[in-house]
């Protein structure tokens, strides 16, 4: 009983854990088809980089022709994964924690051209991945766990592969036969910083490699890579070597002709002894022509062996460049007496970032074939510079670059370079030169100087007058006015100058650049004053757009191939509304743009107005209706009525001077000659002489009971007794009162009254008034009628 008991438990055990098993497959399944990457929907470039992805997302089509996937977590690359993206042209895996690639998943990329697996956790490489790639051109395998590359060549099929990257810190064994297949290469690199076996031949398959880096830091294994090499590779880049001394030579068993032309170390170390060496093996390699060392390290004084140096024959090194050397102990290093064999052969030189303070003219003297020199950022001061320019050296000389170094002194570096005699280009910017002195003397052959941020404040006549392009860029000046006739390029960026150089000092001047200035714009005369002028940098200016400005830098259409970076490096600064507007793009008003005439127009257009009114108000009496309404708004000030005891006159009598001998002969005799008599106010008689004539109307009828008005045709159609006469309407028809007495002397219609006595009309028309008679038999009531009316 006891023992079936114990022969079920395995049993049970087995089914559960199959159980979890199909489950967590399922579950894996699931959480596929769960991730997906939204960029990849109908786009021919997926970019599902740093998603957090674990798998190659579903849903692949064969639209997809760029597909990143870099940066997320995924760890296998199944069969179906790329199933469908028959087009892809890159496939971009780095930076994920791939270890494991099924033998077929890239059998349906057969138009892939770029593919990236660095970074990974690949620890083997197999043939079988890259056989269908027959399109592959960049393969980046680096970064990896892989040991090796296999005991034959993975890359057999690749035939358009064009560069390769592979190696990681496991990286140790290069067999012969891993290259084979691949016979052009345009860039190998390989890290192999801890590459210990290396079989000799294993990169003579390879025909022709344009660049090859090698990162290593073996000294045997450099030599032997560089003897099966020689006859490939074009460029060859070293780097992270620690160079011991190589016994054997580099071209041991190797025919000529060789290829490799340029040999660069990079974050190499050297001694004394390893350098003595190596440059007397280079020289075996006879297609050698320039050498190149950054950041190297040089653990010794100097004490090179110069007997095998020079025992080794003349070099074929025609350029050396060395760049941030560091000599631990540069203070106590040698001159390099006995190289000056050496280098009578080299054509350029360049030592920079390497704290050099002096060449020894001994050996400076022996350079006859170098045509250019670089010593920028060093420790050179004018002291030195003697020592190392001194008569008779570099005498092929023609470019010379001291800049960002110690030169405190323009006259004396011009001096020093004076006995340059073949001198066309000095670059000596970025010292501290400070105010310079009127006069230098200089190479009669000097075409090129560059004076850029050399603390400069004004420029005289020390430049010489043989250039032919002059840099005084980042300087503070304000002006610039030297008198250059053969000058061609002048560069004055960052400097203070608000405007441009005169013309007639640099006649021939062809390029200028006048960028980061304080320049507010330039006139079409300034312009076409540079007669030969190609190209005018005055772009980051604060440009003043002003109508004048705008309208010539706008609308000539050559503009745009003679400014350097129109029109996006050319914004305004005022007014203030269109400040940081390109300037080809502002539209000023026209206002804005002509003032002058804007405002002749609007007096001349004022006038008209003036003239029109007048005319209009002319015509139609407006004068008339202005003096009787400030005569209106003083009556308005006084009592509208008189007290009783002021009342002088029965009526003010209102009449045309073509009525008068009625209104005297008749009227006036009838009424003031009754019992009782009735006192009438006439102007003729009783105004004031010397009053205003308002003012006689206004007291006239504010002291008279009533107001006569004597109406005929000659009335109503004369100048309405000079205006001043008619105020009295006014006066009596606003007060609302019956004090009007209207005598119509002859029939008249009340259309025939003018418009501006509407309430004449008025009252005409809804009050009853005397009407003259033609019969003397109906007079006498009409006498009685109006004395009464008078009396009421």
């Amino acid at each position: 009983m006891f023992n079936k008991k114990h022969k079920s438990r395995p049993t049970h055990t087995w089914q559960v854990w199959a159980f979890c098993m199909v489950l967590a497959a399922n579950l894996s399944e699931e959480q596929v088809l769960k991730q997906a990457c939204p960029s990849c929907d109908d786009t021919q470039v997926c970019n599902c980089s740093a998603m957090g992805l674990d798998f190659i997302p579903s849903g692949l089509t064969v639209k997809i022709t760029v597909l990143d996937l870099a940066h997320n977590r995924i760890k296998r690359i199944r069969s179906q994964d790329l199933q469908q993206a028959v087009n892809l042209r890159q496939l971009l895996l780095q930076s994920n924690e791939i270890s494991f690639i099924d033998e077929d998943s890239f059998r349906s990329l057969g138009k892939l051209e770029l593919l990236d697996l660095s970074d990974n956790s690949l620890a083997r490489l197999s043939p079988a991945w890259f056989g269908p790639l027959l399109s592959l051109q960049l393969l980046h395998l680096q970064g990896n766990s892989y040991r090796d590359l296999g005991k034959s060549s993975p890359f057999s099929s690749l035939r358009n592969l064009s560069s390769l990257h592979l190696g990681n810190p496991q990286f140790s064994v290069i067999r012969q036969g891993n290259f084979d297949g691949i016979e052009l290469l345009d860039k190998l690199w390989i890290d192999g910083g801890n590459l210990s076996q290396y079989e000799p031949g294993s990169l003579n398959s390879i025909k022709k490699i344009n660049h090859m880096i090698l990162n290593i830091r073996n000294t045997n294994i450099f030599s032997a890579i560089v003897r099966d090499l020689l006859h490939s590779v074009t460029w060859l880049e070293v780097g992270e070597l620690t160079l011991e001394i190589i016994k054997k030579s580099l071209v041991q068993n190797s025919t000529l002709p060789f290829r490799i032309q340029k040999l660069n170390f990079k974050d190499v170390s050297f001694t004394d002894q390893s350098i003595s060496r190596i440059l007397a093996l280079l020289k075996e390699i006879t297609s050698l022509k320039e050498l190149e060392a950054i950041n190297c390290l040089l653990e010794g004084k100097g004490e090179w062996d110069i007997k095998e140096i020079t025992r080794s024959g003349q070099s074929f090194v025609e350029t050396v460049s060395i760049t941030n050397m560091t000599i631990k102990n540069f203070y106590l290093f040698f001159d390099l007496d006995g190289m000056q064999s050496q280098v009578k052969r080299l054509k350029r030189l360049t030592i920079a970032s390497s704290r050099v303070f002096m060449v020894a003219c001994k050996l400076a003297k022996h350079f006859s074939s170098l045509v250019y020199l670089d010593f920028h950022d060093n420790l050179l001061v004018n002291n030195r510079l003697n020592e190392t320019i001194c008569e008779g050296s570099w005498p092929s000389l023609q470019t010379l670059n001291l800049s960002q170094n110690s030169l405190k002194s323009l006259k004396q570096t011009a001096n020093s370079v004076t006995r340059l005699h073949k001198l066309l280009n000095l670059d000596i910017s970025q010292n501290n030169f400070g105010a310079i002195s009127d006069v230098c003397e200089w190479p009669k052959t000097l075409k090129y100087l560059n004076l850029s941020s050399t603390q400069i404040p004004k420029l005289t006549t020390c430049i010489p007058l043989t250039l032919e392009v002059l840099d005084v860029s980042a300087n503070n000046l304000r002006e610039f006015g030297l008198q250059l006739p053969l000058l061609k390029e002048l560069y004055l960026a960052k400097n203070q100058l608000k405007t441009l150089p005169g013309a007639a000092p640099i006649p021939n001047i062809v390029v200028m650049s006048v960028r980061r200035n304080k320049l507010n714009s330039f006139s079409r005369e300034e312009f076409e004053s540079f007669k030969k002028m190609e190209l005018l940098d005055a772009s980051d200016n604060n440009f003043i757009c002003s109508c004048e400005f705008l309208s010539f830098i706008q609308h000539e259409a050559w503009i745009a191939q003679v400014l350097v970076g129109w029109p996006d490096k050319y914004t305004c600064d005022s007014p203030l509304e269109v400040r940081g507007a390109q300037v080809g793009a502002v539209h000023l008003s026209l206002l804005e743009c002509h003032r002058s005439l804007v405002v002749s127009l609007i007096c001349v257009l004022v006038v008209l107005v003036i003239l029109v009114l007048v005319a209009v108000g002319y015509k139609y009496h407006a004068v008339w209706y202005l003096r009787m309404t400030w005569a209106w708004l003083q009556a308005k000030r006084k009592p509208k009525r008189a007290p009783p005891k002021d009342i002088c006159y029965d009526a003010f009598v209102s009449y045309s001077e073509n009525d008068s001998e009625w209104v005297e002969d008749i009227m006036v005799r009838e009424l003031e000659q009754a019992c009782p008599p009735f006192r009438l106010c006439l102007h003729k008689r009783d105004f004031v002489p010397g009053k205003w004539i308002v003012d006689n109307i206004i007291d006239s009828i504010e002291k008279s009971h009533k107001t006569l008005f004597v109406l005929s045709e000659h009335f109503v159609q004369s100048e309405w007794c000079k205006y001043e006469l008619d105020f009295s309407h006014f006066r009596l028809f606003d007060e609302n009162n019956d004090a009007a007495i209207l005598i119509l002397l002859e029939p008249i219609q009340s259309k025939a009254i003018p418009k501006r006595f509407c309430k004449l009309r008025k009252i005409m028309n809804t009050k009853t008034y005397l009407e003259w008679p033609a019969s003397e038999g109906q007079q006498k009531m009409f006498w009685e009628n109006l004395k009464a009316a008078l009396k009421s």
